[in-house]
């Protein structure tokens, strides 16, 4: 199986680069052509991107085109390079072998996403609009973070060096190439500035309380759903502002009286590549503990996840890389579909303190949304892995680095609750993963409320609680109008390692509230920023994630802008 999927691959990836070649390399009107030395200034690692671009002469666009077209082909190579270990891996170690599964994941995703950025950087010399922009830049981002997210999986679990060597040196090289062309793509197709921020801006306040949305649905739908729901005693549809539409509906219970019994064949039956347009399929998963590993991938769009509410259907699982797995595949729930939606349920992974990385959930999919659900589980529960997020009304548990990863994401009006770790260990709400300034990543966490579970509230003075670390050297987090209990470090945020990343990081605070927003002893790095309304408003729902283009079709209650 192995042969055959690294034959096609390789006929495609011709094909597609046969079919590239023959498109023209047009420029700009109005841009007339540089020399490499003045386009490379803007690019991370200027030196790379000259030597990349040495024998290269045009403008913006036709530089960007040469890039991608590069990375498109060095993404094929890594993908060859990660088939080759796994057809013959009888002298791999296990721990190794599910690394190289995680990376042939990550480097598949990486041809796609850069396969549709160069077929759009082929067929228009302009300045994209605003949100075709903002996809193609997400995309790329994530190109990025899947290629460490690679590296990092094979240095955790592999006792093979040679592996961890031939690896280290190829990703490297493909990054600084991937590097260059986000920097490129960036100057060519997006342009200096994505949108200008009106002050003040007015918030987006929708009348969805308690877990409840408004679901547009026929009258078939409408009565499987009201029958299901009345079953338990309660109602979550309500019959004003209908705005949420629902194409299809499964049941899932356990007792068998629903279409399923399992949440994984309720999502196998689920229609493939849906568009927005159409509507959500819609799983209501009654009121129970099921444990399983879920996994919704890349196919399954706008797929929508109702539970019976927070607690009651519960998913829960124990995978974690003391017994075995990689953080990325130690998740109870993943999912990489564009327009997922849950609502009503808890993750949960029960490995507990002792047991390291142990995901309750993984998130690479797009324009997603998670609206009252409690994630639970101690070091690095949930894992906001890549691409467009938007939390809202959610519970959130751990203790080390439990909210980690390299997404666009914000995080609002949830529940942060750290809780006792280990003897001797510390509590880390964030360990943010940008590694590249270009990339349009970085947590924001508003309108939260922080404060210590009933274990950690009487060791408060004993156990450190920090709200983040640098996880990657340009680890971007932001906590905006925020309620901090006391249970904060005054100094605020922790190191990694030394002054690793100290001073390319951007953490910053603004308006917040509680014994532990107080920031007179707070730490003096360069990356670290106290910043007003202006700067603030840079990481709010519509800015940050360009929300107001996609999240009024969840139904699901948001504020575009800052409270205040």
């Amino acid at each position: 199986m192995a042969f055959h999927n690294f034959f096609i691959l390789t006929l495609c990836f011709s094909l597609s680069l046969s079919i590239l070649a023959s498109l023209p390399s047009s420029s700009l009107a109005d841009n007339s052509k540089v020399p490499p030395q003045t386009i490379c200034e803007s690019t991370v690692n200027p030196p790379f991107c000259k030597t990349l671009l040495a024998n290269q002469n045009g403008t913006v666009i036709d530089y960007g085109r040469f890039s991608i077209r590069k990375s498109l082909s060095q993404s094929r190579k890594f993908l060859n390079l990660v088939l080759s270990y796994l057809q013959d891996k009888s002298s791999l170690s296990q721990p190794t072998i599910s690394a190289l599964k995680d990376c042939q994941f990550l480097a598949q995703q990486n041809f796609e996403f850069l396969s549709n950025t160069h077929q759009t950087a082929n067929k228009t010399s302009n300045v994209l609009p605003i949100s075709q922009g903002e996809e193609l830049q997400t995309l790329l981002s994530a190109v990025l973070t899947n290629q460490q997210t690679c590296l990092d999986g094979l240095v955790t679990a592999s006792s093979d060096q040679t592996v961890i060597n031939d690896f280290s040196s190829t990703i490297s090289d493909d990054t600084k190439i991937h590097s260059v062309s986000l920097a490129l793509f960036l100057k060519g197709w997006v342009g200096d500035k994505k949108k200008q921020t009106s002050w003040p801006q007015n918030g987006r306040h929708l009348n969805f309380h308690n877990g409840h949305l408004p679901f547009k649905m026929s009258d078939k739908v409408r009565a499987i759903y009201d029958s299901a729901r009345n079953r338990h005693g309660r109602k979550l549809l309500q019959t004003i502002d209908e705005s949420v539409t629902v194409s299809e509906i499964v049941i899932v219970n356990q007792d068998g009286s629903g279409n399923f019994t399992t949440i994984n064949d309720a999502i196998n039956v689920a229609p493939n590549n849906t568009v927005a347009s159409s509507g959500y399929f819609l799983i209501f998963v009654t009121e129970g503990i099921y444990q399983e590993y879920v996994s919704i991938p890349k196919n399954k769009k706008y797929l929508m996840m109702v539970g019976d509410g927070i607690n009651r259907t519960i998913i829960t699982g124990d995978h974690n890389v003391i017994d075995g797995s990689t953080t990325f595949n130690s998740a109870t729930f993943a999912v990489v579909a564009q327009g997922f939606l849950a609502v009503n349920m808890t993750f949960r992974n029960t490995a507990g303190p002792s047991k390291h990385q142990a995901v309750a959930v993984r998130n690479g999919a797009d324009l997603s949304t998670f609206y009252s659900c409690s994630f639970e589980g101690y070091q690095d529960t949930l894992y906001t892995h890549s691409m467009r997020q938007f939390y809202r009304e959610c519970d959130i548990y751990g203790t080390v680095d439990f909210i980690f990863g390299n997404a666009a994401v914000v995080l609002q009006s949830c529940n942060i609750y750290p809780r006792l770790p280990n003897s001797g260990q510390f509590n880390a709400i964030t360990a943010q993963g940008r590694t590249d300034p270009n990339q349009n990543t970085g947590t924001s966490i508003h309108n939260a409320t922080i404060k210590a579970t009933d274990d950690l509230a009487p060791l408060i003075g004993t156990v450190k609680t920090y709200l983040g670390r640098p996880w990657k050297e340009y680890s971007r987090t932001v906590y905006m109008e925020c309620f901090m209990e006391s249970l904060i470090n005054p100094s605020g945020w922790r190191e990694w390692s030394g002054d690793f990343a100290l001073s390319t990081l951007y953490y910053a605070e603004y308006n917040n509230t509680g014994l532990g927003s107080n920031t007179s002893m707070r730490v003096n790095w360069i990356g670290y920023h106290l910043i007003n309304a202006t700067d603030a408003a840079n990481f709010t729902v519509d800015n940050f994630l360009d929300g107001d283009s996609w999240l009024p079709q969840t139904g699901v209650s948001y504020l575009s802008g800052l409270i205040i």
